[in-house]
């Protein structure tokens, strides 16, 4: 038995039937060509027959992938065949994936049927798509709710009909990961010929076991996995390409490896997920933005120390710069003192352990502290050398009233006190400040930078002052605006006055 899997991915089809994430001729190009670099092996384009945009969608991926084949798929219908072989007519490598369902639910309830009929309307459908394909895939709807022994007839027929490849497809999410491998394993030991096909998988995740069912079907002899990325998909989704390569690629083993080039599966994600306006969730393995990041203590020094020690996978693998250590109230020293490193700032004991007081601190009030929190707390032993320090500050606004600033200085121990009023808070500010230090200033540039997590978040102010002739940069952080603008004047103020 090989030990090459291949993926086949359909994001472009059954992934593309989430409400809301239907994507144009032009995105499904720029997909499918993501999906060429990705390495899969299989693009399931879309099913032609179903509208005229997504026939022209197959047709125009067709032209533009080069070495992956390209399926379009079909009931077992002749019209539905015929136009998807039509579709198909520019596709290099091309494949025409037809079938029906075999449990005894669909062919009561959707075919008014019975078992000998859908096996025979089977074998007419992958025999008629072999007159117009030599790669024909045949899909058992419905088979994780198949009994087996009709299963396994089922496949015997369509293999004997010319199926090159035969789906076995948990359609309702049903399936246990043990009851799934077992029945991919009858299949191997009951279908005479099916040395002569591949067995593939298409788990649906509504019980939250699609990666899993499909890693079993691939222990017990399935040789293509159907996937998407993100594991979209109708309702819960289906199983995720990235959970499974990486499983397969974690357990070196099963002896079983893909074509997938693992380092474009982080970019691949992202791009997935915005084009469809799809978000990828925190915590979802391999792509969620949380898949590296480590917020305990105990977690983030165990990282720092050994990788391994937290993590089975290195960032790098998928696409990922690095793990996050992510700061929060659970953070301990190690993990403030990486950061600091990481951004150039390196301190004393004495000095981090101050600055780790004021971290936790920072950190009761805000659920993640950022490079520029650190920054900010980095800058507060800046500050404590400074000759002007900012001893309090505070302000009266509204709408309909003068903005009026009171503020406390601290110069060289000496301490001043000014209020003054002005066009908004910052203003009234700058303005108190100004009655203090009475130089000739000019403030030259002025920028706020968006506060883009929340109102809890930090900004960021940068001023530039004319002092003399000479322009001085100051800059400052804190979760209260106006203090932050304070403190970035008084920045520049103390590199310039002696």
């Amino acid at each position: 038995m090989s030990d090459r899997l291949y993926i086949f991915d359909t994001t472009l089809r059954d992934g593309e039937q989430v409400p809301g994430c239907q994507l144009n001729t032009v995105e499904k190009i720029e997909v499918a060509k993501a999906l060429e670099a990705l390495g899969v092996d299989v693009i399931e384009a879309g099913f032609p027959v179903s509208s005229p945009g997504d026939f022209n969608s197959v047709v125009e991926i067709s032209k533009a992938v080069t070495w992956p084949t390209i399926c379009a798929l079909t009931r077992a219908v002749e019209n539905d065949i015929r136009v998807a072989a039509d579709a198909l007519q520019y596709a290099k490598r091309k494949r025409i994936h037809t079938g029906i369902g075999t449990s005894d639910s669909h062919i009561k309830y959707k075919f008014n049927s019975n078992r000998e009929d859908i096996l025979q309307r089977g074998v007419a459908a992958v025999a008629y798509a072999r007159k117009f394909v030599d790669d024909v895939e045949f899909y058992c709807e419905d088979a994780g709710r198949t009994d087996n022994e009709y299963l396994a007839r089922v496949v015997e027929a369509v293999i004997a009909a010319g199926a090159t490849v035969v789906n076995i497809p948990d359609t309702t999410g049903y399936c246990l990961p043990e009851e799934y491998g077992a029945k991919i394993r009858y299949l191997m030991e009951h279908v005479s010929n099916i040395d002569k096909a591949i067995l593939s998988t298409h788990c649906h995740n509504d019980l939250g076991m699609a990666t899993a069912n499909t890693v079993m079907g691939v222990i017990n002899g399935a040789r293509q996995v159907e996937v998407t990325i993100n594991g979209i998909g109708e309702r819960a989704g289906n199983t995720a390409l990235e959970e499974v390569v990486m499983t397969l690629r974690s357990h070196k083993e099963l002896g079983i490896d893909t074509n997938i080039n693992a380092t474009k599966i982080a970019s691949t994600s992202r791009m997935v997920s915005s084009l469809m306006n799809m978000p990828v969730q925190p915590n979802k393995a391999i792509v969620g933005r949380n898949a590296f990041a480590h917020s305990s203590g105990i977690h983030q020094d165990g990282v720092l120390k050994n990788r391994e020690s937290y993590e089975i996978i290195d960032p790098k693998d998928v696409g990922v710069d690095e793990n996050s250590i992510v700061l929060t109230a659970r953070s301990g020293r190690a993990a403030l003192k990486h950061r600091l490193h990481t951004l150039g700032i390196n301190l004393e004991p004495e000095a981090l352990d101050k600055a780790y007081e004021q971290f936790l601190k920072l950190a009761d009030r805000k659920k993640e502290i950022n490079d520029d929190d650190v920054l900010m707390i980095a800058g507060e032993h800046h500050k404590a050398r400074s000759r002007i320090k900012l001893d309090f500050l505070q302000v009266t606004s509204g709408v309909g009233i003068h903005s009026v600033a009171s503020v406390g200085l601290d110069i060289a121990g000496e301490k001043f006190e000014a209020a003054a009023s002005g066009n908004g808070p910052v203003d009234a500010a700058i303005n108190a400040i100004k009655l203090i230090i009475r130089r000739k200033m000019l403030l030259k540039e002025f920028l706020i930078q968006a506060i883009n997590k929340g109102s809890n978040d930090v900004g960021k102010v940068h001023m530039t002052v004319e002092y003399d002739g000479a322009h001085y940069n100051g800059f400052a952080a804190n979760t209260d605006i106006v203090a932050a603008s304070a403190e970035a004047f008084l920045d520049a103020i103390n590199k310039f006055v002696r």
